[in-house]
C-alpha cells in the first residue's frame, strides 16, 4: 500500500465517451473536498470508442488518475476486481462511470469510514429512468438470493460503496473466476452500514448490464453463495415420486370398487411433459454449478492487462491451494 495514499476510487469503464469528461470532473471536485491525497483509477474493461483516449488526457494534465487497460473486455464484476488488485488508499472506494450513483455520496461514506465502519455501502431508495421490468427484475432477483442463502447480503444495493484497505486485502485473497463482488463483501465480514440515496438516470451512453449480463450476474449470486437450488432436484423427486404412488392408488381403488379402466393418454402425455421439464431444469441448474467448477479448475488468469498509465503492472495476490 502507498502510504502517501489515503482513497482510490475505482472506476469501471467501457464505451463511455458520452460521459468520461463529466464523470471526471465530478469525481475531482469531490475528492478535492476531502484534502486529502488520492487517486483516480479508471479501469478500461476493453473499449472501442475513445473512452482510452480521454482518459490519457487527464492523466497528462492530473497525476492523480491512473489506468489500466485490459486486452479484451472481461466484464465489469472483473475490472472492479482489478481496480481494487491496484488500490493502493486506505479506504477503496468503487463507482461506476455513469453518474447514476452520485459521487457527492463519497463524502457520506468517508465519514461513515471514519467512524470505524468497515464497508459503507450505497443503499438505493429510489431508481431514476428505469423500466417498471428492470426494476421489478432487480428486486426480484435481490429477494431469492437473501432468501436462498444464510449470508446477509443487504437488498437494493449495487457496487458503489467504500471499503477499508483490510477488507480490500481479504477480498483479494479471494479467487474466484465467476465474481460478485458485493457477495464477497458480505462473505468477509467486518463492520458494515449503509447511506442511502436517489438513484439517478443515466447521464448519456447506453446501460452496459443489458438482461443478457443481468441474468449472468444473477446467476453468478446466486451459484456462488447457495446450494439450495441443487436441493430443489432432491424434493422435486420426492415430490413427484409421491404424487406417483398416490396417482397409481387411485387408478387401482377405481379399478378394484369401480371396474372402471381409465384412459389417461392426455393425463399421461401431461405429466410427461411436466416431468420432462423439471429433469431438463434441475440438469440446466447443476450444469451451472459444474461449468463454476469447470472454471476454477481451469484456474486460468481472472483478466489480462495489455498497459497501465500511472501504475506497474502486478500479478494478481491469491493464496491458491496445491
Amino acid at each position: 500500500m502507498n502510504a502517501d495514499i489515503r482513497y482510490s476510487i475505482v472506476v469501471p469503464v467501457y464505451n463511455e465517451e458520452a460521459v468520461i469528461d463529466q464523470t471526471y470532473r465530478r469525481l475531482k471536485k469531490v475528492m478535492d473536498l476531502t484534502r486529502e491525497p488520492y487517486e483516480l483509477i479508471f479501469v478500461n474493461d476493453g473499449s472501442c470508442d475513445r473512452t482510452t483516449a480521454m482518459i490519457k488526457g487527464f492523466r497528462d494534465q492530473d497525476d492523480a488518475v491512473k489506468l489500466i487497460t485490459f486486452s479484451r473486455n472481461f466484464g465489469h464484476q472483473i475490472a472492479i476486481t482489478a481496480g481494487m488488485d491496484y488500490a493502493s488508499g486506505a479506504a477503496v472506494v468503487v463507482i461506476d462511470a455513469d453518474l447514476q450513483d452520485p459521487p457527492e455520496l463519497i463524502l457520506e461514506m468517508i465519514v461513515k469510514w471514519k467512524e470505524g465502519y468497515d464497508v459503507v455501502y450505497g443503499k438505493r431508495t429510489k431508481r431514476k429512468g428505469e423500466t417498471f421490468f428492470k426494476k421489478q427484475t432487480a428486486r426480484l432477483f435481490y429477494r431469492i438470493l437473501k432468501a436462498s442463502t444464510d449470508l446477509d447480503i443487504p437488498v437494493d444495493t449495487g457496487d458503489f460503496r467504500l471499503l477499508d484497505r483490510r477488507v480490500c486485502e481479504e477480498i483479494k485473497r479471494l479467487p474466484e473466476k465467476n465474481r460478485y463482488v458485493r457477495g464477497l463483501v458480505s462473505w468477509v465480514g467486518f463492520r458494515q452500514t449503509a447511506v442511502e440515496y436517489e438513484r439517478e438516470e443515466r447521464l448519456a451512453g447506453e446501460t452496459k448490464y443489458p438482461l443478457k449480463k443481468m441474468m449472468k450476474l444473477s446467476m453468478d449470486g446466486i451459484t456462488s453463495f447457495s446450494y439450495k437450488p441443487i436441493k430443489i432436484a432432491t424434493y422435486a423427486g420426492a415430490v413427484i415420486f409421491i404424487a406417483g404412488l398416490i396417482y397409481l392408488a387411485v387408478l387401482l381403488l377405481l379399478n378394484v370398487f369401480y371396474k372402471s379402466v381409465i384412459s389417461g393418454w392426455n393425463l399421461v402425455m401431461v405429466m410427461q411433459l411436466v416431468l420432462t421439464g423439471i429433469l431438463l431444469t434441475m440438469m440446466g441448474i447443476i450444469g451451472e454449478y459444474i461449468g463454476r467448477i469447470y472454471d476454477e479448475a481451469r484456474d486460468r488468469p481472472l483478466y489480462i492487462v495489455s498497459e497501465c498509465y500511472g501504475l506497474m503492472k502486478k500479478e494478481r495476490n491469491v493464496k491458491r491451494a496445491v
